[in-house]
């Protein structure tokens, strides 16, 4: 598959996605590469892996990353609960030893998370390792194994390698920097927002019915939006919000109603300074321009 033609397939799945970013991942599916995508929150990172899933008709296996991540959450653990009543019923029935120890840690007992689980898929899935900057760095020495070999050592059972290697992506939003050896396993693409002609085909994409005018309009204004000094910059997923809920109130123009404009603003506008700063006189300046 060419990078034009997995364009298309994202496309046909709802997602507009740049040439640089469709050379990226038609290089990582080809080369077989983790794909590291960094930018800043909300502007479609995560929406990349669930998107390419659906194109390849793959599972989608997800780890959400967060602070204090380890590998019994990320990787495997233990059902300690069944192999306890697989001891008591040994037990009961006179049954000791290495036979017992043996079964109680076989793949019978195993409980597999993200990261185990997306090697031993008979089909490769897309294995989206999600915000990697929110783990620990002692993490990333837990994913450097699976990334580079594609297998997961078990003290008990040994080293089970991958059925069939995944599709990786990584994504990071830039709170902290990520270990040289984790970004040399993979390839890299930096993700910007989209421009005003890319923002305004994801809006049809996702809302075909919207009218042309009223599309320009929510493209320009939240695009203009984005340059105000903000806390957290609307993204792709909050435009998406925004212009259904001035279809919902049945707003056809930015400019005609001042008041329910600035109602809409919660859909964009998600912490109190934020609100207090885009005040209507602001929000309808904003929209003078835009429209």
């Amino acid at each position: 598959m060419s990078w034009t033609d997995l364009k298309t397939a994202l496309a046909g799945q709802g997602y507009v996605a740049s040439d640089d970013l469709a050379v990226a991942l038609q290089l990582a599916l080809s080369l077989g590469r983790p794909l590291l995508l960094e930018g800043a929150a909300g502007v479609g990172k995560t929406e990349v892996a669930r998107t390419l899933a659906q194109a390849q008709d793959t599972r989608l296996i997800r780890l959400q990353c967060y602070e204090g991540l380890d590998a019994a959450q990320a990787i495997y653990e233990w059902n300690y609960q069944r192999q306890l009543l697989s001891i008591r019923a040994a037990a009961e029935g006179g049954e000791t030893g290495k036979a017992v120890e043996d079964r109680i840690f076989s793949r019978d007992f195993l409980l597999e998370r993200p990261l185990l689980a997306a090697i031993t898929q008979k089909t490769p899935p897309v294995l989206l390792i999600d915000e990697i900057d929110r783990a620990d760095e002692e993490f990333e020495a837990y994913l450097l194994e699976i990334l580079s070999d594609f297998q997961v050592s078990i003290p008990e059972l040994g080293t089970i390698k991958a059925t069939s290697q995944p599709i990786v992506i990584l994504t990071s939003n830039g709170t902290r920097d990520l270990s040289d050896a984790l970004r040399r396993r993979c390839l890299y693409t930096y993700v910007e927002y989209p421009d005003r002609a890319t923002e305004l085909a994801v809006l049809k994409a996702r809302c075909p019915e919207i009218e042309q005018r009223l599309g320009e309009q929510i493209i320009g204004f939240v695009q203009r939006l984005r340059e105000e000094d903000l806390e957290k910059t609307p993204g792709i997923a909050e435009m998406l919000d925004f212009a259904a809920a001035l279809m919902g109130l049945g707003i056809a123009d930015l400019t005609e109603d001042p008041a329910v404009l600035q109602s809409t603003l919660t859909t964009l506008l998600k912490t109190q300074s934020d609100q207090a700063s885009i005040t209507p006189d602001v929000a309808a300046r904003i929209a003078g321009k835009a429209a």
